[in-house]
């Protein structure tokens, strides 16, 4: 864990169009609408299920049960509109060395193309780096140009690092030095 992290501390922050925060239970929806707008090259462990899982209910257990903390991924609110479109923050993905997380982002489709995955981003990155962070990860498929050109925008750099899959596109890693 970084130095200036606090592992039970709630992370809130504040950019001039947006707000990065906890989910609330209420908010359940738009995340299983984020699993239902998902290309289908994507792992199915990651799609809606056949038996329709997660559901609402499953997705509200889960943000219910989330233990506050200073890595994880948060709601992105735009503040004019009072809605949340996506998410964004720091995972323990496992796949990069201990005490360099993964930024991770998605949106709804209809707010693409309009600076927000870019926005809430480097917000990320600036409270990172505050927290004494010194280097973070991002993988992304190589089919995902979006995601590319937004990590491209914030500073990330792709290694040589890649693992191949026949089925869902190659994950190329990128990392960025804080």
């Amino acid at each position: 864990m970084a130095s200036g992290a606090d592992p039970g501390r709630e992370v809130v922050l504040e950019t001039s169009r947006l707000l990065l925060r906890p989910w609330r239970v209420a908010e359940a929806a738009v995340q299983r609408e984020l699993w239902t707008e998902r290309d289908p090259r994507v792992p199915p462990h990651r799609r809606i299920d056949a038996e329709g899982r997660p559901t609402v209910a499953d997705l509200e257990e889960a943000i219910r049960t989330q233990k506050p903390s200073s890595i994880g991924l948060l709601a992105i609110e735009r503040k004019a509109e009072g809605d949340v479109i996506g998410y964004c923050g720091l995972i323990d993905s496992g796949r990069g060395p201990e005490a360099e997380p993964e930024l991770a982002f998605e949106l709804l489709r209809r707010v693409w193309r309009q600076g927000y995955a870019t926005e809430a981003s480097l917000a990320v990155l600036a409270w990172a780096r505050a927290s004494g962070y010194r280097r973070l990860w991002a993988t992304v498929w190589d089919w995902n140009t979006p995601s590319r050109r937004v990590l491209a925008k914030i500073g990330f750099t792709e290694t040589e690092r890649r693992e191949a899959d026949p089925v869902h596109g190659t994950t190329l890693f990128t990392t960025i030095e804080l």
